[in-house]
């Protein structure tokens, strides 16, 4: 009878030894690079290493990971600055195009552009709408007051105070400045140009047409007029914290939630002003241009006429080997765990990794760019790509969604008219628009111009952004580890009531 109950006790943990995953067969990963889809990468690891699927990425910037990984002291990049534009600009690439690459988009994201500034009464800005060329024409340094009428002209009408705009940034290459300058030298041509010519030879160019800048002048005549900081966290501190008064920066927007950092409300093609929460991510990149390579073209973004849209978005890539299907692959990795484990973390990324995207700052992949990189495994193994679909994948974009955070605010203008009407109201600039309908501080017969920048209304947000939630709703212990964790409880007690069963028989 003991034998019985042994050999049962024996089958279940047998079952639970082969249904788990097998960690001891895979060798770690390491990968370093991009400070944009940093937030994003730390979820994904958290949620890959509760799995036994080890992996271990560094935020150091997108040149930096890309010359890493091609001098082989990681096994892959994070990166949103392609090895053309790196070489063009003096920022190093060659090592990584000599050992081979692949590009695999990992996720949609934005690049939000954050401010501290304060009205003519001393209270914190948190409305601040901008179109394009506008946005454009601070960034090159052709505005540079806040009481500059191209601002007040979307704000009420009414100059910000006179004050210096000060620029935040990047100190180093950076991956995230790259694609910010590229919407930017896009939305104000002109005064970009001159901004590039101007700062020639201070970490600026010469670049060839087509080829965005990756690092901020350190001298010459812009250069006191950027506070810089070493990385993407650092940005989004000083914004949140309120540490440089009067400025403007650039930032992904994980890092403008996670900080509470105030993000300008930007005009679209169809005239209609979008913050960057996953929905308007998803629809801005429905014009994004993919290369046969995967890498990204996003002049269609910039201008698609999606009243959704945010303009300022694009995907974010991983580097890594392959041995076929493109012509930059040069082979894989040396050791069979390697290759283990990085399919492994690709397959987590393209479907589980993507639940959470939309509640930090993100929008999770369509279905074919998750597709894309199980494809991206089979160029790496040489073995027929996994097939997705809602029954094996858990990425929201399979079932209908964006996943929870998704939605945006409405924009608060739009309760007392709109930009326009804030504007020019009714009866000519300076007079009532008649009463305001606006929730907060304002009155009845409050005229709205008077509730913005000189007045100080500060609730025209019907609603806040969602904060980062450091424990909350994260990515758990995951599938595998459940079923083990179960197995583990249940399997003692199953053998101690077979065992009694035995005993009564």
């Amino acid at each position: 009878m003991m034998r019985k109950v042994a050999a049962l006790a024996l089958t279940v943990l047998s079952v639970l030894l082969l249904t788990a995953p097998q960690a001891a067969a895979l060798d770690k990963v390491t990968g370093s690079g991009s400070t944009y889809v940093g937030p994003a990468m730390s979820d994904w690891q958290n949620g890959a290493n509760s799995r036994g699927i080890p992996i271990n990425y560094a935020t150091r910037g997108s040149p930096t990971g890309v010359n890493q990984y091609g001098d082989r002291t990681v096994d892959f990049a994070g990166t949103e600055a392609e090895i053309t534009s790196l070489i063009a600009a003096g920022g190093g690439g060659q090592s990584a195009e000599q050992r081979g690459y692949q590009y695999v988009p990992d996720v949609a994201g934005a690049v939000a552009v954050m401010y501290d500034v304060t009205d003519a009464g001393g209270n914190q800005v948190d409305y601040l709408h901008l179109t394009r060329e506008v946005i454009g024409r601070i960034f090159s340094r052709d505005i540079t007051r806040w009481n500059d009428p191209a601002i007040s002209a979307t704000n009420g009408g009414k100059a910000l105070p006179d004050q210096p705009i000060t620029l935040l940034g990047r100190t180093a290459q950076s991956g995230t400045t790259a694609l910010f300058y590229d919407f930017v030298a896009h939305s104000a041509p002109g005064p970009y140009k001159a901004f590039v010519q101007r700062n020639e030879g201070t970490g600026i160019g010469p670049l060839p047409d087509g080829v965005r800048p990756i690092q901020l002048p350190y001298s010459g005549p812009d250069a006191d007029f950027y506070k810089l900081f070493g990385d993407s966290e650092q940005i989004a501190q000083a914004v949140g914290l309120h540490r440089v008064p009067f400025s403007i920066g650039y930032d992904e927007f994980s890092y403008a939630l996670k900080y509470h950092a105030p993000t300008v409300w930007v005009e679209n093609e169809a005239h209609q002003y979008t913050q960057p929460f996953a929905e308007n991510i998803a629809a801005a990149l429905t014009k994004a241009e993919l290369r046969p390579d995967l890498s990204q073209k996003l002049d269609g973004v910039y201008t698609n006429p999606d009243p959704k849209t945010y303009p300022i978005s694009a995907y974010s890539y991983l580097m890594m080997p392959c041995t076929t299907g493109r012509d930059t692959c040069r082979g894989g990795y040396d050791a069979q765990g390697k290759t283990d484990t990085m399919t492994g973390f690709l397959e987590h990324i393209a479907c589980d990794g993507q639940v959470n995207m939309a509640r930090i700052g993100y929008s999770p992949l369509p279905p074919n760019l998750s597709q894309e990189m199980m494809n991206s495994n089979a160029r790496l193994t040489g073995q027929p790509a996994k097939q997705l679909n809602a029954g094996n994948c858990r990425n929201p974009t399979f079932h209908g969604g964006l996943g929870a955070g998704a939605a945006s605010p409405p924009d608060p203008f739009e309760k007392i008219g709109g930009v326009k009407k804030l504007t020019n109201p009714t009866g000519g600039p300076g007079k009532s628009a008649g009463p305001s309908t606006s929730a907060g501080t304002a009155t009845a017969t409050a005229s709205p111009e008077d509730e913005l920048a000189n007045g100080g209304s500060k609730d025209w947000r019907d609603a806040a952004p969602a904060a980062y939630d450091h424990d909350g709703g994260g990515p758990g212990i995951g599938g595998w580890a459940t079923l083990v964790l179960l197995g583990a409880i249940i399997a003692p007690l199953l053998a101690r009531g077979l065992l009694r069963r035995f005993r009564r028989s």
